[in-house]
């Protein structure tokens, strides 16, 4: 599917492949020279992130490990219900470095601000948040994320990573889902 042909259950397309290219590399610019000469991990919220993450840290011009946690807040439906952290790997070898969590939107805040409450007590050097869309007006808690590829209004979304009912992960851009 293109962007050309979107199916009747999408109404419009909110980040174009290209945009997408050009959010990649400005936020591993960023990263990289944020980030030089320090051990770094780069930890993914699955399943959302994958496609971002994967195409993140192939420019990243520095090494880097790489880990994922998996947490849903969403289950079926298209509003955040209760927070689940399905998997939360022991990261205690990881203690000296910084960690960077990576997930495909910000929401309401609730993933994030559980995960950074529960990450700094963990004694890491650092804890930072990258997403690739931040939707500031549904915030529910105070967090934000210091790499944001775009911030976009109150719609849902699918595409590159972002999914409803497990659906349209595949799409190489992002649309309002009708």
């Amino acid at each position: 599917m293109d962007s050309n042909n979107l199916p009747d259950s999408l109404k419009k397309i909110i980040v174009s492949e290209e945009e997408i290219r050009g959010i990649i590399s400005r936020i591993a610019q960023e990263i990289t020279q944020d980030y030089s000469g320090k051990n770094l991990l780069i930890c993914g919220i699955l399943r959302g992130c994958f496609i971002f993450m994967a195409d993140l840290v192939r420019h990243l011009e520095l090494d880097v490990e790489i880990s994922f946690i998996k947490a849903s807040s969403y289950g079926s439906g298209k509003e955040p219900g209760e927070l689940k952290i399905v998997e939360f790997e022991t990261l205690d070898k990881y203690k000296d470095y910084y960690i960077i969590i990576v997930d495909d939107i910000l929401d309401t805040g609730n993933t994030f601000y559980y995960l950074e409450q529960e990450l700094k007590s963990k004694g890491f050097a650092g804890v930072d948040f990258c997403v690739f869309l931040d939707k500031p007006e549904r915030r529910q808690l105070p967090v934000s994320a210091k790499y944001t590829g775009k911030r976009i209004g109150n719609e849902f979304v699918v595409g590159y990573g972002l999914d409803f009912n497990e659906k349209y992960r595949n799409l190489p851009f992002v649309a309002a889902v009708e």
